[in-house]
């Protein structure tokens, strides 16, 4: 079919009414299917019910039930120093979400500064990036705190690095949120140009700051998953400027993970000293519940494997949706992404909203329009995070079909004039 601009009024009316027909029998059936957020799916979860087997709580000596072990256990630290290729005295682990660790770093720098530099609180002004689209936690940590954000447009290679490097010439900008490998949610992974950008990056205040939000770094969906290049490896003498973050939550258990911190030694003596008044410990018995079902990092690859196995049918099934539907109507584009767990669909401009509402009528609960840019405002009204994750393949299978039917709708509207 031509592209929806090129057809005359009547067609694009003759159209709409197919699609209404179409819509009203999604309607009758009382669905409530959810694409809102990347949460694993029952079969996924499943995959580590072994981990909870009883095991032999005594590591070197050691009875990991009691307090003790500030930064986390010495096996688990190796496992994670293995898994992102960083030195293990570099390494700290966390409670279950990394989503605590970022958010106690940046009050860190609110309340007490960056080894030494003016407490973020004192200062009249703080702003920063924020690659868009983008993670909708990252912005929230930034508004509670009252950090002004700043979009940073998303290239196929990672963000903008002319806009960053331009931007960082000012004092007051003191940080950058990422997700460097699928990033959530277009699933774009830095190229090695980028991340050496990034690593070269001069930012005029001493205490700027990257959170490298590596939340999917073993999360291929595709046997051709994508390689970043290890930033630590190029920061040269900008080894304080990196701060990065992952855990296993989409890896085991979401609620019951365990998270990762790597930082350079500076700043790594500072949040230990911060940790010492904040926690005795974290959970012990469950990092070394981790570490006997994984073993090593072989383990953990072919585990994330049976993910993928999941997850490759569900991304396929949207993608074979998007194409057959909206291809060559000129009324949507997006990414088909090597892994993570998003596909971000961008719409005509001024039609997320409508799409949104469609879906919600239709019984389809999406992703909070707007979510994936700061202050909840999507410049253009045309970001859709999709989530395939949770759903069964068959109730998925429904629900893109209707989202498909809602984007027609939507972008036949708009062109009509309705």
């Amino acid at each position: 079919m031509s592209q929806y601009k090129d057809m005359t009024r009547q067609e694009l009316l003759d159209e709409q009414a197919i699609l209404l027909k179409r819509f009203e029998e999604y309607k009758a059936m009382g669905l409530n299917l959810d694409m809102s957020r990347g949460k694993p799916s029952k079969e996924q979860l499943d995959l580590s019910m072994d981990m909870l087997k009883p095991v032999d709580y005594v590591e070197d000596g050691f009875d990991v039930r009691n307090y003790g072990i500030l930064d986390g256990l010495k096996s688990c630290k190796e496992l994670f120093a293995d898994l992102l290729e960083v030195d293990v005295k570099n390494v700290l682990i966390g409670p279950s979400a990394s989503l605590n660790l970022m958010y106690d770093y940046i009050c860190q720098c609110y309340c007490e500064g960056v080894l030494g530099s003016t407490p973020w609180c004192k200062l009249d002004e703080v702003k920063f990036l924020c690659p868009v689209p983008g993670y909708d936690r990252h912005f929230t940590i930034l508004e509670h705190f009252g950090i002004k954000m700043i979009n940073v447009p998303m290239t196929s290679e990672g963000p903008d690095m002319d806009v960053i490097e331009e931007l960082v010439k000012d004092e007051v900008v003191k940080g950058m949120f990422c997700v460097p490998k699928y990033s959530n949610p277009q699933g774009i992974t830095f190229s090695d140009d980028t991340v050496r950008r990034i690593a070269a990056l001069k930012p005029a205040a001493k205490d700027f700051r990257i959170i490298w939000d590596n939340a999917y770094c073993i999360h291929d969906i595709k046997d051709e998953g994508d390689t970043l290049l290890n930033i630590y490896d190029v920061l040269g003498d900008n080894q304080d400027m990196v701060i990065e973050v992952c855990s296993t939550s989409k890896m085991t258990f979401p609620g019951a993970g365990v998270s990762a911190l790597v930082a350079s030694d500076a700043n790594m003596a500072q949040i230990k000293k911060r940790l010492n008044c904040q926690t005795i410990s974290y959970d012990k018995m469950n990092q070394l519940r981790h570490v006997k079902f994984f073993g090593n990092l072989d383990g953990l690859k072919a585990h994330m494997k049976k993910h993928a196995a999941i997850m490759k049918p569900k991304f396929d099934m949207v993608i074979d949706h998007l194409e057959k539907e909206l291809g060559g109507k000129g009324i949507a584009s997006w990414l088909d992404p090597n892994g993570g767990y998003f596909i971000s669909l961008d719409v005509m401009d001024g039609c997320a909203k409508r799409v949104g509402e469609l879906c919600k009528e239709a019984g389809v609960t999406l992703t909070t329009v707007g979510a994936t840019y700061p202050y909840g405002n999507d410049p253009h009204n045309s970001n859709i995070r999709i989530a395939p994750s949770l759903p069964p393949v068959a109730e998925l299978d429904l629900a893109t079909q209707i989202l498909c039917v809602s984007v027609k709708l939507a972008a036949i509207e708009k062109l009509v004039g309705q």
